[in-house]
Parts: structure tokens; C-alpha cells; sequence
């Protein structure tokens, strides 16, 4: 199928009248919507509500529906995504849809390497056509790393970086910045205005406001499948985005509560992380980090993209596939923590920031993915205990509002919102006394987001010390008492909640060499009579000092689940 050809302002796609079931269970309902080139199109709703499976639809990933989709009254019906991608469209989902084993550079370029002879992979042409790609986009990746060994963060931008290369007219982006951090998605915002100025037509869904109000000319709600309403941003305001979305009106604020300043829950000393380099030898991921953490205290965690916010906890909680130094203390006491299973033993758990790769069997049942922390705490002479495993699969989903049909559904039949519950939910059935957080919200809509909300400040209130990390500064500030902020591995500085914004963060976080001119520049926003951009600033990188020879690896959280 021909590329569709497009001129800014022309109407790029119309989707009319698309209903859609699943085993019979409607989940789009008669929906319209439109995209004209030149515009960002933010398509935004709950969990559940239908964007993803509408965008699916376009994109040929799902062939079967009601309805009608057209380009300049020529009729469309895609047999498949390359039928789609041929016509122009392309697609950045949600979920990563990366190979591991394969490196970048043959992500990228999947089914379309430059061959010899039409035979043969021309390896060097590949990674020369990846590298001037990535650089294009402003991102330092080595294109023959595995993507296996990337960061969540770092493999969303190689899924972007994959649909760039496809010189898309109709480009979909599902959440694409819900892993990345706030210099990464301004640079990416700045990639945003640029295609759109060249008219290429850009759906945007996102659970952020504030992405949705810097970026969008028009505004699409949908809610439950159905088609809720379309205007001008400059018509709306977040709260009535807000209130479409949900059918009510939410309200996100601080309850009162006061940290045990008195009682210490965690303590670390000088921590430190070396990572194995591909090439041999050590790279230094996270250096001399040192705090204290109180009872019923939530310290938040900030700073950029591998910054090594993650390492941290994962350090902590014996998860780390590294050589580490530095001392632990939990409840003043020195322990030792090599395994994930040692940190359970001292009440530790973590909320990884992958649910889908490292916190749920996705086939497997609620039931199942609760107990499976507290297996071996609960055992009978070496037998499950069925009894204990339904309670407490009952109790997480009634204590959590997880909605599902019963405890024995499979965790990947649930939405974004719900499985992050029963992440938590599994967790909090070994009875923890530090919650280690990682990106907690991650890809969740706003309603799901102040359940965690509630939950967190809920938890911290009898005392529970938590630990949260996350890229979203709104949401550190709101849910952190104090903000540890990371800077290239280093601890930059801890920032009390009276002190703490958005600009103080990332004045910490601001790699040394980028804060002359600011970490971010002025933000770029689309205007009638053009587009002011300002180049990058440069990507941050680790240090690789070797690391001290009395450290000792440990194995990953995964191997001993």
C-alpha cells in the first residue's frame, strides 16, 4: 500500500464509527476520531478506557473491527502492521516490543538491514546507520549493545528511535516517555515539534497533564470505550481533562503525617555499585551514597537516566548483579544482604520498575503472584498452603481495589493500574517494614495513580519507612518528605520538603559540564508562527573507576524468584 501523502493541515486519518470485542466483551463503542498532519493529537483516558486498542486498530496490530478508518476518502483496511507501516503509520507502544538478545542497532532496523549483494547483513553499514540515528536524536547508546543489558529507560528510546527510522507520516505514541526522565523527555519534545512542523501527524496518549498541555493542539477523552469529547487545548484546562477521564473530580493532596525522627528503619554507609563492562572490566554505577531512612518517613529519589536511582535500591535489596561496598544497617542493626531473599528476612521488599519483566508471571494468577514472596515463610513441611495463599490474595484485592473477576485471573488480563496493585499487594503480604519503590506509577492513569497515592502515605502513616524512585518530579514532591537527589552515579545532595522543586532537583541533578547553560534551556512550546528549538544538552554518562576487590557479585532478583 502507497505512503499516504500529506500536507500540513490536511486531514492525515479519519477513523469513523470503530467498535471493537474481545471474546464477546465490547471495548470500543462507535468511536470517531481524526488526526490532521502538522497536529499532536493527545488521545487520553483511564486504563481500560479504549486508546490503546483504537490505536492498534490504525496501526494494523489488530485486523478485525467494525467501522471504517480513511485517508482523503480513500478507504483503508491493513491486513497487517507492515501493510500499515507501508502506508506511513507507524506505531511507539506501551509495553516494549524489543528483542533482548539482539543489539541495538538490529532492533532498530528489524527486517529492513542493509544487505551485500542483497544477501548478507552489512554489519558495519547497521551500526554506522543506528549511530547517526541515535546522535540525530541526541542519545549516547553503543549501537551493538544488547538491548537485554539496557535500562528500562534507555530501551524506550531505542523503541522510539525504531519507529523514527521507519520516516513515519502518521505516527502513534503510546506513553512514550513513561520510563524516561525529565531531560530525556525534553529532548524527545523537542523531536516532537520538529516532525509535526514538517507535517508529519502525531497521536499523542499520555497519562500526564502536563506533557498533554505543552504539547497538544487538540485534545481526545475517552472513557470506557466510548468517545467522551475533542477540543482545542487551548479550550480545556487539566482539571476538566482530568474530570472527563475519571467522571469525577480527584484531588491529590498531602495528608498530614509526621516521620518517627527518633526510630531508624534503614540506614546505609558509603554505598557503592560496579557494573561488568561488555568489554571486561568495571564501570562505576553508584559511588559513596549514604542516609538514613526514618519510620514513617517516604524519602524520595531523584535524577536523571542512569543516574543510578535504580542501583540503589536494587543494591539494597541484594538484587544488584555487581560488586558493592558500603554497609546497610536496619534498625540500627549492621546486616549483610546478598540475595533478595535476605533483605525479605530483614523486611525488606522492591517494587521493581518493570512489572511485566521482573515483578508478575504475567500467565499466572493473582493468587499465585501474591504468595509467591511469602512462599517461603508460609510452608508447611515444605507444602503450600493453599488456605493462607487465597487469604491473602483475598485480602491484597480488597485492601488494594484491585478489580478484577477473582483470584484465580491471570495477571496479564488486567489493566496497567490493577497489576501494579497486585505488585504491591504482594509485597505487603510478607509485612514489610521498608517498601522499596521503584517507579510505582509508571504507565498508570491518573486514578490509579492517587490509589497508590493514598497507599503510600497510607502505609507510611503507622510507620512503615518507604523508599520511592521516580521520574516524575510532581510526584516526588508531592509523596517525599525529603529528596535524595543522584548525579552521575553520586549522591548531589538531600533536600528537606520545605526546600525541595522542581528547579532545586535539577540544579542537583544537572551534570557539572551542562549547568553554565542550564540542564534543560528554555521549554520549547509550538506556537502559530513557528517552532524556537534550542539543541540538547549533552546526554550524562557513568564514571569507571575500578572498584574496591573486597566487594562480591551477587545474583539478579529474577534468578531467585
Amino acid at each position: 500500500m502507497p505512503a499516504i501523502p500529506l500536507e500540513p493541515g490536511d486531514a492525515a486519518l479519519q477513523a469513523r464509527g470503530i467498535s471493537k470485542r474481545f471474546a464477546g466483551v465490547p471495548v470500543l463503542h462507535d468511536v470517531d476520531f481524526s488526526v490532521a498532519a502538522g497536529e499532536v493529537h493527545a488521545l487520553v483516558g483511564e486504563n481500560g478506557a479504549g486508546k490503546s486498542t483504537l490505536m492498534k486498530i490504525i496501526s494494523g496490530v489488530l485486523t478485525e473491527y467494525d467501522g471504517s478508518l480513511s485517508s482523503h476518502g480513500r478507504g483503508l483496511r491493513f491486513a497487517t502492521v507492515r501493510e500499515a507501516q507501508g502506508a506511513g503509520i507507524a506505531i511507539i507502544h506501551q509495553e516494549l516490543n524489543l528483542i533482548p538478545e539482539m543489539s541495538v542497532a538490529e532492533n532498530i532496523f528489524l527486517g529492513r538491514e542493509p544487505r551485500i549483494a542483497g544477501l548478507f547483513i552489512d554489519r558495519r553499514a547497521l551500526a554506522r546507520a543506528a549511530a547517526e540515528l541515535l546522535q540525530g536524536f541526541g542519545v549516547a547508546l553503543d549501537p551493538e549493545a544488547r538491548v537485554g543489558s539496557l535500562r528500562v529507560g534507555e530501551q524506550q528510546l531505542v523503541e522510539i528511535a525504531k519507529a523514527l527510522s521507519l520516516q513515519a507520516r502518521i505516527l502513534i505514541m503510546d506513553e512514550p516517555t513513561s520510563a524516561l526522565s525529565p531531560g530525556e523527555c525534553e529532548r524527545l519534545f523537542g523531536i516532537i515539534r520538529k516532525l509535526a512542523a514538517s507535517g508529519v501527524a502525531i497521536v499523542y496518549i499520555s497519562h500526564r497533564m502536563d506533557e498533554v498541555s505543552l504539547l497538544a493542539d487538540r485534545v481526545t477523552v475517552m472513557r470506557d470505550g466510548r468517545h467522551v469529547l475533542t477540543a482545542p487545548m487551548s479550550a480545556l484546562t487539566p482539571e476538566r481533562i482530568i474530570a472527563s477521564m475519571v467522571g469525577r473530580d480527584l484531588s491529590l493532596a498531602t495528608p498530614p503525617h509526621t516521620p518517627d525522627r527518633s526510630a531508624e528503619a534503614l540506614a546505609v554507609r558509603g554505598l557503592g555499585l560496579s557494573l561488568p563492562k561488555p568489554r571486561g572490566g568495571w564501570k562505576r554505577v553508584v559511588r559513596d551514597v549514604s542516609f538514613t531512612l526514618h519510620r514513617g518517613e517516604i524519602l524520595g529519589i531523584a535524577g536523571l537516566l542512569g543516574s543510578g536511582r535504580t542501583e540503589i535500591l536494587e543494591t539494597i535489596f541484594g538484587a544488584s548483579r555487581g560488586r558493592r561496598e558500603g554497609e546497610i544497617l536496619v534498625e540500627g542493626r549492621q546486616v549483610r544482604i546478598d540475595t533478595p531473599r535476605q533483605a525479605i528476612r530483614h523486611g525488606l521488599a522492591l517494587v521493581t520498575e518493570d512489572r511485566k519483566a521482573t515483578g508478575l508471571l504475567l500467565h499466572s494468577s493473582i493468587r499465585d503472584n501474591v504468595s509467591l514472596p511469602s512462599q517461603p515463610l508460609q510452608r508447611r513441611l515444605g507444602l503450600r498452603d493453599d488456605g493462607l495463599e487465597a487469604r491473602l490474595a483475598r485480602e491484597a484485592i480488597a485492601g488494594l481495589s484491585v478489580r478484577c473477576r477473582s483470584d484465580e485471573q491471570a495477571v496479564v488480563e488486567l489493566s496497567g493500574g490493577n497489576q501494579q496493585k497486585v505488585v504491591i499487594g504482594k509485597w505487603l503480604a510478607i509485612g514489610p517494614r521498608v517498601l522499596l519503590l521503584d517507579e510505582p506509577t509508571r504507565g498508570i492513569d491518573i486514578g490509579a495513580k492517587k490509589e497508590i497515592y493514598d497507599l503510600i502515605f497510607r502505609l507510611a502513616g503507622p510507620g512503615m519507612a518507604i523508599i520511592v524512585v521516580s521520574s516524575e518530579l510532581p510526584e516526588l514532591l508531592l509523596l517525599s518528605d525529603r529528596v535524595l537527589v543522584m548525579q552521575e552515579g553520586r549522591q548531589a545532595g538531600i533536600l528537606q520538603r520545605r526546600e525541595a522543586s522542581e528547579e532545586a532537583i535539577m540544579t542537583l541533578a544537572s551534570p557539572r559540564r551542562a549547568r553554565g547553560a542550564g540542564l534543560l534551556g528554555p521549554i520549547e512550546r509550538r506556537s502559530g508562527t513557528g517552532l524556537e528549538t534550542r539543541q540538547p544538552p549533552e546526554w550524562p554518562g557513568g564514571s569507571e573507576d575500578p572498584p574496591p576487590d573486597a566487594s562480591r557479585p551477587s545474583p539478579s532478583l529474577m534468578s531467585r524468584q
